[in-house]
Protein backbone atom coordinates (compact mmCIF):
# COMPACT_ATOMS: atom_id res chain seq x y z
CA UNK A 1 0.00 0.00 0.00
CA UNK A 2 1.30 3.68 -0.50
CA UNK A 3 1.63 6.09 2.13
CA UNK A 4 -1.83 8.12 1.38
CA UNK A 5 -3.57 4.45 1.49
CA UNK A 6 -1.74 3.97 4.96
CA UNK A 7 -2.86 7.31 5.68
CA UNK A 8 0.63 8.77 6.29
CA UNK A 9 1.84 12.01 5.26
CA UNK A 10 3.79 12.35 2.09
CA UNK A 11 6.86 13.98 1.35
CA UNK A 12 7.05 16.94 -0.10
CA UNK A 13 7.63 16.34 -4.74
CA UNK A 14 11.69 17.74 -5.05
CA UNK A 15 12.08 20.21 -7.46
CA UNK A 16 14.15 20.15 -10.79
CA UNK A 17 17.49 21.95 -10.04
CA UNK A 18 17.65 25.15 -10.57
CA UNK A 19 19.31 24.87 -14.89
CA UNK A 20 16.51 22.11 -15.51
CA UNK A 21 13.38 24.23 -14.32
CA UNK A 22 15.05 27.85 -15.85
CA UNK A 23 14.93 25.63 -19.13
CA UNK A 24 11.63 23.50 -18.76
CA UNK A 25 9.44 26.98 -17.80
CA UNK A 26 11.13 28.68 -21.07
CA UNK A 27 9.57 25.67 -23.30
CA UNK A 28 6.15 25.25 -20.90
CA UNK A 29 5.50 29.36 -21.02
CA UNK A 30 5.50 28.90 -24.69
CA UNK A 31 3.00 25.67 -25.16
CA UNK A 32 1.02 27.86 -22.71
CA UNK A 33 0.78 30.83 -24.90
CA UNK A 34 -0.66 28.80 -27.71
CA UNK A 35 -4.37 28.28 -25.50
CA UNK A 36 -6.78 31.09 -24.35
CA UNK A 37 -7.13 28.78 -21.10
CA UNK A 38 -3.71 27.95 -19.67
CA UNK A 39 -5.26 24.86 -17.89
CA UNK A 40 -5.52 23.53 -22.00
CA UNK A 41 -1.71 23.48 -21.58
CA UNK A 42 -1.65 20.07 -19.18
CA UNK A 43 -1.61 17.73 -21.47
CA UNK A 44 0.76 18.81 -23.81
CA UNK A 45 3.02 20.15 -20.44
CA UNK A 46 2.77 16.52 -19.06
CA UNK A 47 4.54 15.29 -22.14
CA UNK A 48 7.40 17.89 -21.87
CA UNK A 49 8.41 16.77 -18.41
CA UNK A 50 8.40 13.20 -19.30
CA UNK A 51 10.26 14.44 -22.24
CA UNK A 52 12.68 15.47 -19.42
CA UNK A 53 12.90 12.27 -17.03
CA UNK A 54 11.08 9.69 -19.57
CA UNK A 55 7.83 9.41 -17.42
CA UNK A 56 5.77 11.74 -15.15
CA UNK A 57 7.05 11.65 -12.17
CA UNK A 58 6.07 13.49 -8.50
CA UNK A 59 8.44 16.72 -9.52
CA UNK A 60 6.72 16.88 -13.04
CA UNK A 61 3.44 16.87 -11.49
CA UNK A 62 4.40 19.47 -9.24
CA UNK A 63 5.97 21.30 -11.76
CA UNK A 64 3.09 21.03 -14.24
CA UNK A 65 0.49 22.61 -11.26
CA UNK A 66 2.34 25.48 -9.96
CA UNK A 67 2.45 27.19 -14.10
CA UNK A 68 -0.95 26.44 -14.39
CA UNK A 69 -2.61 27.27 -10.94
CA UNK A 70 -3.76 24.00 -10.63
CA UNK A 71 -3.39 21.17 -7.35
CA UNK A 72 -1.41 18.36 -7.94
CA UNK A 73 -4.41 16.37 -7.23
CA UNK A 74 -6.04 17.56 -10.30
CA UNK A 75 -2.62 17.09 -12.62
CA UNK A 76 -2.48 13.18 -10.97
CA UNK A 77 -5.65 12.98 -12.02
CA UNK A 78 -4.79 13.25 -15.78
CA UNK A 79 -2.12 11.87 -15.55
CA UNK A 80 -3.02 8.65 -14.58
CA UNK A 81 -5.96 8.75 -17.12
CA UNK A 82 -3.97 8.97 -20.19
CA UNK A 83 -2.44 5.52 -21.05
CA UNK A 84 0.77 7.41 -22.90
CA UNK A 85 1.91 8.69 -19.41
CA UNK A 86 4.05 6.69 -17.91
CA UNK A 87 4.31 7.01 -13.76
CA UNK A 88 7.47 5.22 -13.71
CA UNK A 89 10.73 4.74 -15.14
CA UNK A 90 10.93 3.04 -18.54
CA UNK A 91 12.92 1.96 -21.24
CA UNK A 92 14.44 3.71 -24.11
CA UNK A 93 12.15 2.00 -26.10
CA UNK A 94 8.83 1.34 -25.64
CA UNK A 95 7.03 -1.73 -27.63
CA UNK A 96 3.76 -2.35 -27.94
CA UNK A 97 1.73 -5.12 -29.38
CA UNK A 98 -1.78 -4.31 -30.28
CA UNK A 99 -3.61 -7.23 -28.79
CA UNK A 100 -7.59 -5.40 -29.77
CA UNK A 101 -9.38 -8.11 -31.60
CA UNK A 102 -8.39 -7.98 -35.94
CA UNK A 103 -4.51 -7.68 -34.42
CA UNK A 104 -4.80 -10.61 -31.90
CA UNK A 105 -6.53 -12.73 -33.90
CA UNK A 106 -4.02 -12.83 -36.84
CA UNK A 107 -1.03 -13.37 -34.43
CA UNK A 108 -0.94 -10.31 -31.90
CA UNK A 109 -1.30 -12.26 -29.06
CA UNK A 110 1.45 -14.55 -30.33
CA UNK A 111 3.65 -12.04 -30.75
CA UNK A 112 3.37 -10.34 -27.28
CA UNK A 113 3.76 -13.74 -25.56
CA UNK A 114 6.89 -14.64 -27.76
CA UNK A 115 7.98 -11.41 -26.73
CA UNK A 116 7.40 -12.12 -23.05
CA UNK A 117 9.70 -15.02 -23.27
CA UNK A 118 11.79 -13.41 -25.41
CA UNK A 119 12.66 -10.53 -23.33
CA UNK A 120 12.03 -12.38 -20.17
CA UNK A 121 9.47 -9.63 -19.02
CA UNK A 122 5.50 -9.20 -18.31
CA UNK A 123 3.55 -6.52 -19.57
CA UNK A 124 4.54 -2.77 -18.39
CA UNK A 125 7.77 -4.27 -17.82
CA UNK A 126 11.60 -3.01 -18.51
CA UNK A 127 14.11 -5.30 -19.78
CA UNK A 128 17.24 -4.96 -16.98
CA UNK A 129 19.45 -3.07 -19.70
CA UNK A 130 16.74 -0.44 -19.74
CA UNK A 131 16.45 -0.59 -23.35
CA UNK A 132 12.78 -2.32 -23.75
CA UNK A 133 10.04 -1.59 -21.83
CA UNK A 134 7.16 -4.15 -23.29
CA UNK A 135 3.37 -3.41 -22.98
CA UNK A 136 0.33 -4.64 -24.95
CA UNK A 137 -1.95 -1.35 -26.15
CA UNK A 138 -5.02 -1.14 -27.78
CA UNK A 139 -6.08 -0.23 -31.70
CA UNK A 140 -4.07 2.19 -33.13
CA UNK A 141 -5.47 2.23 -36.44
CA UNK A 142 -3.77 0.09 -38.59
CA UNK A 143 -5.87 -2.86 -39.13
CA UNK A 144 -5.15 -3.21 -42.58
CA UNK A 145 -1.48 -4.12 -41.61
CA UNK A 146 -2.43 -6.75 -38.76
CA UNK A 147 -0.24 -7.31 -36.59
CA UNK A 148 1.02 -4.46 -35.81
CA UNK A 149 3.87 -3.56 -33.22
CA UNK A 150 4.67 0.36 -32.17
CA UNK A 151 8.03 0.96 -30.79
CA UNK A 152 7.70 4.86 -29.45
CA UNK A 153 4.41 5.07 -31.46
CA UNK A 154 5.69 4.41 -34.67
CA UNK A 155 4.63 1.34 -37.15
CA UNK A 156 6.18 -1.84 -37.52
CA UNK A 157 3.34 -3.44 -39.88
CA UNK A 158 2.54 -7.58 -40.32
CA UNK A 159 5.00 -8.79 -38.16
CA UNK A 160 5.37 -12.04 -37.06
CA UNK A 161 7.07 -13.86 -33.84
CA UNK A 162 10.03 -14.02 -35.30
CA UNK A 163 10.18 -10.49 -36.85
CA UNK A 164 9.37 -9.11 -33.52
CA UNK A 165 11.80 -11.06 -31.63
CA UNK A 166 14.36 -9.40 -34.51
CA UNK A 167 13.30 -6.25 -34.26
CA UNK A 168 13.80 -6.02 -30.06
CA UNK A 169 16.94 -7.23 -30.59
CA UNK A 170 18.20 -4.83 -33.04
CA UNK A 171 17.11 -2.01 -31.21
CA UNK A 172 19.09 -3.80 -27.78
CA UNK A 173 21.76 -3.99 -30.00
CA UNK A 174 21.73 -0.33 -31.03
CA UNK A 175 21.28 -1.16 -34.98
CA UNK A 176 19.89 1.02 -37.14
CA UNK A 177 15.69 0.34 -37.21
CA UNK A 178 13.45 1.66 -40.22
CA UNK A 179 9.97 2.03 -39.20
CA UNK A 180 7.38 0.23 -41.91
CA UNK A 181 6.16 3.62 -42.48
CA UNK A 182 6.15 7.28 -41.35
CA UNK A 183 9.01 8.76 -39.94
CA UNK A 184 12.14 7.88 -38.85
CA UNK A 185 12.16 6.01 -35.01
CA UNK A 186 13.63 8.07 -32.37
CA UNK A 187 13.81 7.78 -28.52
CA UNK A 188 11.32 7.79 -26.02
CA UNK A 189 11.86 10.80 -24.65
CA UNK A 190 12.45 12.92 -28.34
CA UNK A 191 8.89 11.34 -28.78
CA UNK A 192 7.37 12.73 -25.97
CA UNK A 193 8.98 16.44 -26.77
CA UNK A 194 7.60 16.32 -30.23
CA UNK A 195 4.08 15.04 -28.63
CA UNK A 196 4.46 18.24 -26.57
CA UNK A 197 4.41 20.50 -29.72
CA UNK A 198 8.02 21.12 -30.42
CA UNK A 199 9.21 20.91 -34.03
CA UNK A 200 10.13 17.22 -35.08
CA UNK A 201 13.77 17.70 -36.22
CA UNK A 202 14.30 13.93 -37.46
CA UNK A 203 15.79 14.43 -41.11
CA UNK A 204 12.26 13.30 -43.89
CA UNK A 205 9.90 13.32 -40.57
CA UNK A 206 8.17 16.05 -42.43
CA UNK A 207 8.03 14.55 -45.82
CA UNK A 208 7.12 11.05 -44.43
CA UNK A 209 3.81 9.49 -44.58
CA UNK A 210 1.65 6.60 -44.96
CA UNK A 211 -2.11 5.26 -46.20
CA UNK A 212 -4.20 2.74 -46.05
CA UNK A 213 -3.89 -0.32 -46.46
CA UNK A 214 -5.01 -2.47 -49.68
CA UNK A 215 -8.49 -3.94 -47.50
CA UNK A 216 -9.33 0.17 -46.67
CA UNK A 217 -8.61 0.91 -50.94
CA UNK A 218 -10.20 -1.71 -51.98
CA UNK A 219 -13.61 -0.64 -49.72
CA UNK A 220 -13.18 2.86 -50.75
CA UNK A 221 -13.36 1.73 -54.51
CA UNK A 222 -16.41 -0.06 -53.75
CA UNK A 223 -17.70 2.93 -52.71
CA UNK A 224 -17.01 4.98 -55.64
CA UNK A 225 -17.99 2.48 -57.60
CA UNK A 226 -14.66 2.13 -59.26
CA UNK A 227 -14.94 -2.02 -59.64
CA UNK A 228 -17.93 -4.45 -58.94
CA UNK A 229 -18.33 -6.31 -55.12
CA UNK A 230 -17.41 -9.82 -54.98
CA UNK A 231 -20.45 -11.88 -55.95
CA UNK A 232 -22.30 -13.64 -52.73
CA UNK A 233 -22.95 -16.94 -53.24
CA UNK A 234 -26.70 -18.83 -52.41
CA UNK A 235 -26.95 -19.54 -48.78
CA UNK A 236 -26.06 -23.07 -47.17
CA UNK A 237 -28.02 -25.77 -48.71
CA UNK A 238 -29.96 -23.41 -51.04
CA UNK A 239 -29.75 -25.04 -55.19
CA UNK A 240 -26.97 -23.34 -57.19
CA UNK A 241 -27.55 -20.31 -58.36
CA UNK A 242 -28.77 -21.41 -61.68
CA UNK A 243 -31.79 -22.69 -60.63
CA UNK A 244 -31.73 -19.94 -58.19
CA UNK A 245 -35.58 -18.15 -59.13
CA UNK A 246 -35.24 -14.98 -60.88
CA UNK A 247 -35.59 -11.66 -58.38
CA UNK A 248 -37.81 -8.80 -59.17
CA UNK A 249 -35.94 -6.26 -60.39
CA UNK A 250 -37.32 -3.59 -57.82
CA UNK A 251 -35.68 -5.92 -54.94
CA UNK A 252 -33.16 -3.82 -54.72
CA UNK A 253 -35.15 -0.53 -55.00
CA UNK A 254 -34.83 1.80 -51.80
CA UNK A 255 -38.15 1.98 -50.22
CA UNK A 256 -40.64 4.80 -51.06
CA UNK A 257 -39.74 8.44 -49.81
CA UNK A 258 -42.66 8.32 -48.22
CA UNK A 259 -42.39 5.10 -45.83
CA UNK A 260 -41.24 5.54 -42.49
CA UNK A 261 -39.64 2.58 -40.88
CA UNK A 262 -41.83 1.29 -37.79
CA UNK A 263 -40.34 2.28 -34.57
CA UNK A 264 -40.51 0.04 -31.36
CA UNK A 265 -42.00 1.11 -27.64
CA UNK A 266 -38.30 2.13 -26.87
CA UNK A 267 -38.12 4.59 -30.07
CA UNK A 268 -35.47 2.76 -32.04
CA UNK A 269 -36.29 1.42 -35.71
CA UNK A 270 -37.02 -1.92 -36.61
CA UNK A 271 -36.91 -3.25 -40.09
CA UNK A 272 -40.18 -2.39 -42.19
CA UNK A 273 -42.39 -5.42 -43.06
CA UNK A 274 -42.87 -6.05 -46.84
CA UNK A 275 -45.80 -4.49 -47.48
CA UNK A 276 -47.39 -2.57 -50.27
CA UNK A 277 -46.73 0.87 -48.38
CA UNK A 278 -43.68 -0.49 -48.52
CA UNK A 279 -43.17 -2.25 -51.55
CA UNK A 280 -45.79 -1.13 -54.59
CA UNK A 281 -44.39 -3.67 -56.97
CA UNK A 282 -46.00 -7.26 -54.47
CA UNK A 283 -49.11 -5.56 -52.71
CA UNK A 284 -49.70 -8.66 -51.62
CA UNK A 285 -49.63 -7.27 -48.31
CA UNK A 286 -47.64 -9.21 -45.65
CA UNK A 287 -45.36 -12.17 -46.39
CA UNK A 288 -46.23 -14.80 -43.71
CA UNK A 289 -43.85 -16.93 -42.14
CA UNK A 290 -44.95 -19.51 -44.32
CA UNK A 291 -44.10 -17.58 -46.88
CA UNK A 292 -47.90 -17.01 -48.70
CA UNK A 293 -48.83 -13.30 -49.55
Amino acid sequence: MTDVELGMPQLPAPDYPEDVRSRLEADAREVIGRYPDSRSALLPLLHLVQAEEGHVSRTGIRFCADLLGLTTAEVTAVATFYTMYRRKPGGEYQVGVCTNTLCAVLGGDAVFAALQRHLGVGNGETTEDGKITLEHIECNAACDFAPVVMVNWEFFDNQTPGSAERLVDDLRAGRTVTPTRGAPLCTYKETARILAGFPDQRPGAVEAGGGAGPASLAGLRLAKGESAPARVGPPRGAPPHDEQPPRHPSSHARPSPDHHPSTSPSGTQQSPQQTSASDPDHPSGPVTEEGEG
